[in-house]
C-alpha cells in the first residue's frame, strides 16, 4: 500500500543491525557521515592496513560482518568487528532503522531532517544519515506519514488519522487519486476491511519493515548495506560464470569452491537417432511436461506419441481429414489437444489413444491451443476471424470468447496464468490479461510473424519472424531486449523456442539449418551471446533425436 507497485520486501532495509551500531539512545546518537568510523571497543591492537587482493578493506569488513550476522553467527561478527575496527553501521543508521521498526514516526522525521546527500561535503551540520544521490526527501517523509495515518486507523484513532491526512500527508503529496483512496479508507469498519481493502497487513505484519527496504532505497550504501549484500554478489559471481560457459547445460547451481565450466561432451550435440515414422512434414514437435513422452504432429493427418527416452511409439492418433498443425499437453500430462486444417479441434486421452471429445467445427483451420492453469479448460486459436480466441471447457462447451476481430495463428500462455498472447496472421501480437481476461496492449512488429513463445519466469515473449530474425520482449515493459540472427526464413513455419538448464539457450528451425544460440540470464540486458552454436541440417520428414557424446 506504501510502496506504489511494490508489495514485497526486496531491498537493504529488512534486518536488524548488528548489536554494534545500535544505540541505546537513539535521541542522542552521532556518527561519522558514511557510518564506518572506528569502534568504540578500547581494542590496541594494531590493525591491518592496505587492500585485500584489490578490494578495499572496510567494504569487505562491513560486507562479512552483516554476513556472519544474516547467519547467525554472532559472537563471530562482534569479534570481527572488534579485530578490524569497523562498524556494520553508525549509531545514527542504527537509531533510524530502530525508529522506523518501532513505530517512533517524529524520531524518524528527525533523523531524516539531518540527513545529508551524499553529493554534499561532509559538514557539521549533519548527523551521519546520508541520502543516496537525487533521492527525495519529502517523498520518504511522505512513506512514513502514510504508515503513521494508516497505524492510527488500525488503532481506530480515526480523529488523529484524519489529522495526520490533512496536515501531514496532503500537503506532501501531489497525487490527488492516492489521497481519495487514503480518504476511503477512513470508511472502513472493521480493521480487516482496512486490511482487506488496502492490501496491507499491520503495524505488527511485515508493513514497516517493506516501509524501511523502501526508506533504504533512498540512503547511500556506503551507509545502509544493502541486504544480504555478500550472498547477492556471490549470486552475481554464479550468473556470471554461467554466463561464460558455452555450454552449459546443467540446471544445478555452481559450486564456489571450482570455477564453473560445463564440457562439451555433456551438450546435447550428436544425432543418435531420427524418427521417420511420419508420411508427410513433420510440423511440430512437443514434449511432455514431465519429459516422458513426446507428441509429433504433421501434413500426414497424424499425431504420434513416443515414449521417451526410449522412443518406442506409443499411439498413433488418426482421424484428422487433414494435416495438424499443433498440439498442446495438459498441465498433468494425461490429456493432448490437435488441432486441424480439417478445422476441428480434438480432445484426446494420452493413456488410451480415445479421442474424448471433437469440438464443433469451426469456419476456418484451428491454428493453435493452449491450457489454462487450471488444467480444466484450454483455448484454442483459428483463422476464423469471428471466433478466433475462445476457451473451453472438457465437456466441450465455450466458457468464454474473447470475441477479438483478428485472426490467430499462434498462442501463447504463461506459466503463471497471467498473460495470454495472440500472433495475428499478419505482423502482429495481442496480449490480454488472462486472469481479468481483458485486452492488454498490441504491438506491431512490421514484418511477418511465425511463431511465439513465454518463457518459464512468465516475463519474457520469443518472437519468430519471416525473415528469419528471432526477438526477444519484455511482456511487462512492452519493449524488446534482443534480437537473434543466424538461421533461415521463409514461406515455411519456422518455430523458435526456449531450452537448456534454466532456459539458458533459444533455439530455433530453419529452412536449411537449425540454429542454437546461447542466451545469459535476462537479467543482463545487452549481453545475451548471439552468436550460433551449432548448425545441422535436418530431414523435413524425420524427427531428430539428439544426446550427449
Amino acid at each position: 500500500m506504501l510502496a506504489d507497485g511494490e508489495r514485497s520486501v526486496a531491498s537493504n532495509g529488512t534486518s536488524r543491525s548488528h548489536a554494534l551500531a545500535k544505540s541505546q539512545q537513539r535521541s542522542q546518537a552521532t556518527g561519522t557521515a558514511n557510518g564506518t568510523h572506528k569502534s568504540l571497543n578500547g581494542s590496541s591492537k594494531p590493525q591491518p592496513t592496505g587492500r585485500y587482493h584489490g578490494h578495499d578493506r572496510e567494504e569487505l569488513s562491513r560486507i562479512l560482518i552483516q554476513a556472519l550476522s544474516d547467519l547467525g553467527y554472532h559472537s563471530a561478527a562482534q569479534s570481527l568487528s572488534n579485530d578490524s575496527g569497523f562498524e556494520l553501521e553508525s549509531p545514527v543508521v542504527a537509531a533510524f532503522r530502530s525508529a522506523v521498526l518501532d513505530g517512533v514516526w517524529n524520531e524518524a522525521e528527525q533523523l531524516l531532517f539531518g540527513a545529508t546527500e551524499s553529493s554534499d561535503r561532509a559538514s557539521e551540520d549533519g548527523n551521519g544519515l546520508v541520502l543516496a544521490n537525487g533521492m527525495d526527501r519529502n517523498l520518504m517523509r511522505l512513506w512514513i506519514r502514510q504508515q503513521k495515518f494508516m497505524e492510527l486507523l488500525e488503532q481506530r484513532e480515526t480523529g488523529r488519522a484524519l489529522m495526520v491526512l490533512r496536515n501531514e500527508v496532503t500537503p506532501l503529496s501531489p497525487d490527488t487519486q492516492k489521497l481519495h483512496f487514503l480518504s476511503s479508507l477512513i470508511m472502513c469498519q472493521t480493521t480487516e476491511e482496512l486490511k482487506a481493502k488496502a492490501e496491507w497487513d499491520g503495524a505488527q505484519g511485515q508493513s514497516r519493515r517493506i516501509l524501511l527496504s523502501q526508506l533504504s532505497r533512498c540512503i547511500s550504501p556506503s551507509v545502509m548495506l544493502p541486504e544480504h549484500r555478500l550472498a547477492s554478489l556471490l549470486n552475481q559471481v554464479k550468473e556470471n560464470q554461467i554466463e561464460r560457459c558455452l555450454y552449459h547445460s546443467n540446471s544445478a547451481p555452481p559450486t564456489l569452491y571450482a570455477d564453473h565450466m560445463c564440457e562439451r561432451r555433456h551438450f546435447p550435440s550428436e544425432n543418435v537417432t531420427e524418427l521417420d515414422n511420419h508420411d508427410g512434414e513433420v510440423w511440430q514437435v512437443v514434449f511432455s511436461h514431465d519429459g516422458t513422452r513426446l507428441a509429433s504432429c504433421g501434413s500426414d493427418k497424424q499425431v504420434i506419441i513416443w515414449e521417451a527416452p526410449s522412443f518406442r511409439l506409443l499411439h498413433s492418433l488418426k482421424g484428422h481429414e487433414e494435416g495438424v498443425g499443433n498440439v498442446a499437453w495438459s498441465w498433468d500430462d494425461s490429456m493432448l489437444v490437435t488441432c486441424g486444417r480439417d478445422r476441428y479441434a480434438r480432445l484426446w486421452d494420452v493413456q488410451t489413444g480415445e479421442c474424448l471429445r471433437k469440438l464443433n467445427k469451426f469456419q476456418e483451420p484451428v491454428s493453435s491451443c493452449v491450457w489454462a492453469a487450471d488444467g480444466r479448460t484450454f483455448i484454442t486459436g483459428s483463422l476464423e476471424k469471428s471466433h478466433s480466441l475462445v476457451q473451453w471447457n472438457l465437456s466441450g462447451e465455450k466458457v468464454f470468447d474473447w470475441n477479438s476481430n483478428h485472426r490467430v495463428e499462434d498462442l501463447a500462455v504463461s506459466p503463471d496464468g497471467h498473460w495470454l498472447v495472440a500472433m495475428d496472421d499478419q505482423n502482429h501480437i495481442h496480449v490480454y490479461n488472462f486472469i481479468t481476461r481483458d485486452f492488454e496492449y498490441k504491438m506491431d512488429l512490421h514484418v511477418r510473424l511465425t511463431s511465439i513463445s513465454i518463457s518459464q519466469n512468465s516475463r519474457h515473449l520469443l518472437v519468430n519472424y519471416r525473415n528469419g530474425v528471432a526477438q526477444l520482449f519484455d511482456l511487462i515493459l512492452r519493449e524488446d531486449i534482443q534480437s537473434y540472427t543466424g538461421h533461415t526464413g521463409g514461406e515455411f513455419m519456422i518455430r523458435s523456442s526456449f531450452g537448456g538448464a534454466d532456459e539458458s539457450f533459444v533455439i530455433s528451425g530453419s529452412e536449411a539449418t537449425r540454429v542454437l544460440w546461447g542466451a545469459v540470464p535476462p537479467s543482463q540486458r545487452g549481453q545475451l551471446k548471439t552468436n550460433p552454436l551449432q548448425c545441422d541440417t535436418y530431414d523435413t520428414e524425420s524427427v531428430p533425436v539428439w544426446h550427449t557424446q
